[in-house]
């Protein structure tokens, strides 16, 4: 018997419990220990029915990831060790009751369906979440799940792949009964009620399955769902696919339709780039220079300045985790809007039942208005988040260093602006740090936390641990101008204008970058942020630009206009009293108008162009980012478009998709754009490096922390 599974036998009931910790993940080692208890069990006549349970935390949470590398690489055969392993099972001749608790998903799933029976502790979770990893169930996943819980209830489960509780299990079939009080104990009373009896096989179930008239409706509609909501994305097609094959297919013939496409997923650039985004988003959270033993400050209270977009989004944030907080305003105007904004989100958040109405009335108690920086002093952490200029930022900062606590942290909530500055004004800069959360805060995941060179790495660690209680994805970033996220944005929204400048419509760009699988087009984006915010940071570091370089004007003069976006009804769109888009024809006419008069040639652009000179600029930034140490590693780069710009995570995030491509073909490219349209589009010397040596972002991994 192997180690990862121990089997005992209590009077009558034979038990099989894996050790696979943390999660039980269904490693080489555990599908055999299981197949080998399960003959013991089938020969020893004082058996009479078995329980099979995960121990520790958790039932078992799913296949081994890493093995997934190994199959695609030739070093392992799908379905070797768990296809035979549930069959055998299903062919036991004595009952086997599944005994969940904590989470049975993907192939932990897979497992419990080809039980007998299951039953589970009231808080377990089942799923298949395996398209999120852009694969679809590979061990009769599909085959199984639709016999026991009907194709509705499947085609949701494998093709979202949300989990679902013990209480919506056991109301669709999946669950034979929830068990109170201790798990095992539970089970066992269970299986000795079945023994004896004949064990049902999942597989041999078809009661559920209904005719083609009646899912012929329930297919197309779920792959439309798919189609719109899950825009790109393969494998929930393929696993609608699957789930019809059981519907049309005997078993048997119905597994070898779910192999296929379960091959076809996997060996696809799709799933490739959301198994990077999957390890990706463990890994930010690793900082070389900054140990796991690091010590945290408590933060047990918070207190926000500035209760505009940002500051709202960002008390309600720290309220929904449970931490006091105080919001601060200059005026009780200000103040009073600031506090009509959040209840108006949390009544919307209520109203879609995404949060029960005691949480809120709980989370609003928490927020507590204040027009005087009373009470600053026994918060732990303090979030500036005041208007976007250096003199205010400094000025409030000054103020803080005064008010606020020794040991309390200064966090400012700046999406470009020096964090070195801004602690200049205060006596304790190893207390500040940079906390960029993105718009609107109470729903966007990433959280950059910027470094400066004083920064203690306590501080870093607290805001690192924090976010994770915050219900956001931090990374750590270097102290530039526009940190990650933005100085990357700079260049592809300026190839963006660009492209409209030299004859593209706003349409086409923004048309062709939503078909790559980016949320929104470049120029949507800038009027949904709204327009003005870019114009005054082009206006305050006017001086850097350097003279004879070709810079965007178009988007300028719309500001001149007072077209700000869809605040002001207008801006590269013009938009109703509900902000509904539509195309604007003064626009064009502005454009071509100002094009004339500058003198900039026009031309037809095709959707590939527009798609390599924005997403390349992207890459070529990302490159001198990584290079210069401001950022970690290629991944904490992706991770950042990810979760804060709308890049589509089936493309792994700007490096990863350059290392897909190629570095070589990209270097070309960009060289080809340097040719045609000069300084701007100087290829990095990493890039080149790596084009050269034939490598990849992935592999490269500098010597540095994120530097101040």
């Amino acid at each position: 018997m192997s180690d990862l599974v121990q089997f005992t036998k209590n009077k009558d009931i034979g038990i099989i419990t894996i050790h696979n910790p943390p999660v039980n993940a269904l490693s080489p080692g555990v599908p055999e220990g299981i197949l080998e208890a399960v003959e013991r069990i089938d020969k020893d006549d004082s058996i009479n029915a078995a329980v099979l349970i995960g121990g520790g935390r958790t039932f078992v949470a799913g296949a081994d990831i890493k093995e997934f590398g190994k199959l695609t690489s030739g070093k392992r055969q799908h379905g070797a060790g768990m296809l035979p392993m549930l069959l055998r099972i299903e062919d036991c001749r004595k009952p086997i009751v599944m005994a969940i608790h904590g989470t049975a998903f993907g192939g932990g799933l897979e497992l419990a369906m080809a039980g007998h029976y299951r039953v589970a502790a009231a808080s377990a979770q089942v799923g298949q979440p395996e398209v999120k990893l852009g694969i679809i169930p590979g061990a009769g996943g599909t085959q199984r799940l639709p016999r026991l819980a009907g194709i509705a209830a499947a085609v949701e489960m494998c093709a979202e792949g949300k989990p679902i509780p013990a209480e919506q299990a056991l109301k669709f079939g999946i669950v034979d009964r929830l068990i109170e009080g201790d798990l095992l104990t539970g089970a066992q009373t269970f299986a000795r009620e079945v023994a004896g009896k004949p064990a049902p096989k999942t597989r041999e179930r078809n009661e559920k399955l209904g005719t083609a008239e009646q899912n012929a409706p329930i297919f197309a509609a779920a792959r439309e769902t798919a189609r719109k909501k899950q825009r790109g994305l393969m494998a929930p097609l393929a696993a609608i696919e699957a789930i019809e094959a059981a519907v049309n297919l005997p078993f048997d013939k119905g597994c070898e339709v779910e192999q296929k496409l379960f091959a076809d997923c996997l060996f696809s650039d799709q799933s490739k780039a959301l198994i990077h985004v999957f390890f990706g988003e463990r890994e930010v959270a690793k900082i070389p220079d900054v140990p796991k033993e690091t010590p945290l400050i408590p933060v047990n209270s918070a207190a926000v300045v500035g209760a505009g977009t940002m500051g709202g989004g960002i008390a309600m944030v720290l309220a929904n985790a449970g931490i006091p907080v105080l919001l601060k305003e200059a005026d009780q105007t200000a103040l009073d809007r600031g506090i009509a904004t959040i209840k108006k989100n949390y009544t919307s958040s209520v109203k879609r039942g995404r949060l029960t109405q005691q949480f809120v009335d709980d989370c609003s108690q928490r927020i507590q208005p204040t027009l005087s920086y009373e009470g600053f002093s026994s918060a732990d952490l303090v979030i500036e988040a005041v208007f976007e200029g250096m003199a205010l930022k400094k000025e409030v900062f000054k103020e803080l260093d005064r008010v606020c606590k020794p040991g309390g942290i200064l966090a400012s909530n700046t999406s470009t602006l020096s964090i070195d500055e801004i602690a200049s004004s205060t006596s304790r800069p190893e207390f500040v740090i940079g906390t960029h959360f993105f718009s609107p805060a109470n729903v966007m995941r990433l959280l950059e936390v910027v470094r400066g060179k004083a920064t203690a790495k306590e501080v870093i660690a607290t805001c690192m641990q924090l976010s994770k209680k915050l219900g956001k994805v931090a990374v750590l970033v270097g102290n530039c101008m526009g940190f990650v996220g933005n100085r990357m944005f700079g260049p592809y929204r300026r190839e963006a204008q660009f492209l409209v400048e030299e004859g593209a419509s706003v349409e086409a760009v923004d048309n062709a970058l939503y078909e790559f699988g980016m949320a929104m087009g470049p120029l949507a984006t800038g009027d949904l942020a709204g327009l003005d915010v870019g114009w005054r940071i082009r206006k305050e570091y006017h001086h850097l630009q350097k003279p004879g370089v070709r810079q965007p004007f178009c988007e300028d003069k719309l500001c001149e206009l007072g077209r700000f976006g869809q605040k002001t009804g207008a801006g590269w769109y013009k938009y109703d009293e509900q902000r509904r888009q539509a195309s604007d024809p003064d626009v064009a006419r502005l454009i071509a108008s100002w094009v004339s008069e500058a003198g900039i040639a026009q031309r037809r652009i095709g959707a590939e162009e527009i798609v390599d000179r924005c997403v390349y600029a992207l890459v070529n930034e990302g490159a001198r980012i990584l290079e210069e140490g401001f950022a970690l590693r290629a991944v904490d780069i992706d991770i950042i478009y990810l979760n804060g710009y709308g890049f589509p995570a089936y493309r792994g995030g700007p490096m990863w998709y350059a290392d897909t491509v190629g570095l070589k073909k990209v270097y070309e490219r960009i060289c080809e754009f340097h040719k045609r349209h000069g300084e701007t589009w100087t290829p990095s010397p990493l890039l080149k490096q790596l084009a050269e040596q034939g490598k990849t972002f992935a592999e490269f991994s500098p010597d540095q922390s994120a530097t101040a």
